[in-house]
């Protein structure tokens, strides 16, 4: 009796440490996904107040948020496209890595930027927008050069495939149309080298057998000679001359 109560003790706590294991994994995926929505509606916010400053202010705000607007956007769409190409293509984890790299670059400038919005000295920070522009310009080249060295990998692979592709189904079709292929002709050779000397006569031995014995009757079609497809070569009835 002490041994069933303590299997089912036992079976009890295993149960709640699955339930408490499954359950801690639910709120962290949960957590997870709320964290990214807000990730993302931050993101989102921030990026449409970024688009209304550098369209709607002019002078140095309006530079700084066409900078940054400049800078998150090459680099969101360099990462996006990295880490879409890295799950086909194992060769991009390396430019992933680098990519990783300049990322820390991009999120100093962009903080950078981020600080001089509310610095109220105007004219220093005017002072300091050539070296900010040389900046980001050299953090999205960088950034594009991955991006569409990226595209153009994959781009290669799918012409390469297709490629592929491509010669098989025209040898597949080839062979489909087997029937097509023209048989070489026999004895060819061997006409040819008589028709010169014999022709006049065979002419008049043909005609004149056709004139004893009438013309040739219409053989009809052998019903057993039928095929399944309406493609494929019938047998000819041989004719004897």
């Amino acid at each position: 009796m002490e041994t069933v109560i303590l299997i089912l003790g036992l079976l009890f706590v295993a149960f709640m440490a699955l339930g408490i294991y499954v359950s801690v994994k639910i709120i962290g995926a949960a957590k997870r996904g709320v964290d990214r929505t807000i990730t993302q509606a931050r993101r989102t916010v921030e990026e449409t107040t970024l688009r209304a400053k550098s369209f709607g202010q002019v002078g140095v705000a309006g530079e700084l948020a066409q900078l940054r607007l400049s800078l998150r956007t090459s680099m969101r769409a360099t990462q996006d496209a990295l880490q879409a190409g890295v799950a086909e293509d194992a060769s991009l984890s390396e430019s992933l890595g680098l990519f990783q790299r300049l990322s820390v670059h991009g999120r100093e400038l962009d903080d950078e930027l981020k600080r001089l919005e509310r610095e109220p000295d105007r004219a220093t920070v005017a002072s300091l927008l050539p070296g900010l522009k040389q900046r980001t310009e050299r953090i999205t080249h960088s950034a594009e050069s991955l991006r569409w060295a990226a595209r153009d990998r994959a781009r290669q692979f799918a012409d390469d495939d297709l490629a592929a592709l491509n010669t098989q189904i025209d040898v597949e079709a080839g062979a489909l149309r087997h029937w097509t292929v023209e048989e070489p002709a026999t004895g060819a050779g061997a006409g040819g080298a008589g028709s010169g000397a014999d022709g006049r006569g065979s002419d008049r031995s043909r005609s004149a057998q056709v004139g004893e014995e009438g013309p040739e009757a219409l053989t009809a079609r052998d019903p057993r000679a039928q095929t399944g497809y309406p493609w494929q070569k019938t047998v000819r009835p041989e004719t004897t001359n």
